[in-house]
């Protein structure tokens, strides 16, 4: 049986095999969010959407958690090919 995105996300977030981009960083920065806010997002989240990029056709996912603090927030995840998770952005509520 094939695992379900959200298993495969949160899979990647305990293994830390995931990669913050630039403009998911500047958003938690923005937000007062740290990396601990971003996995507790996913670890506490379900997915709530799916988006195709028009270009890649690559699935995003799109995550709604809460912080530590019990902020509602979501995040945009997409796997790369080799299954690497990328956070692509995050953001309250």
């Amino acid at each position: 049986m094939p695992q379900s995105s959200i298993s495969r996300i949160r899979d990647c977030i305990r293994s830390l095999n995931y990669v913050v981009t630039l403009h998911a960083a500047e958003e938690l920065d923005d937000d007062d969010l740290t990396i601990l806010d971003l996995e507790t997002i996913i670890l506490t989240g379900q997915i709530t959407g799916r988006q195709r990029d028009r270009k890649t056709r690559e699935v995003k996912f799109v995550v709604r958690g809460h912080t530590i603090e019990g902020q509602a927030a979501e995040t945009i995840a997409k796997f790369n090919p080799i299954g690497t998770l990328f956070i692509i952005t995050v953001y309250l509520v």
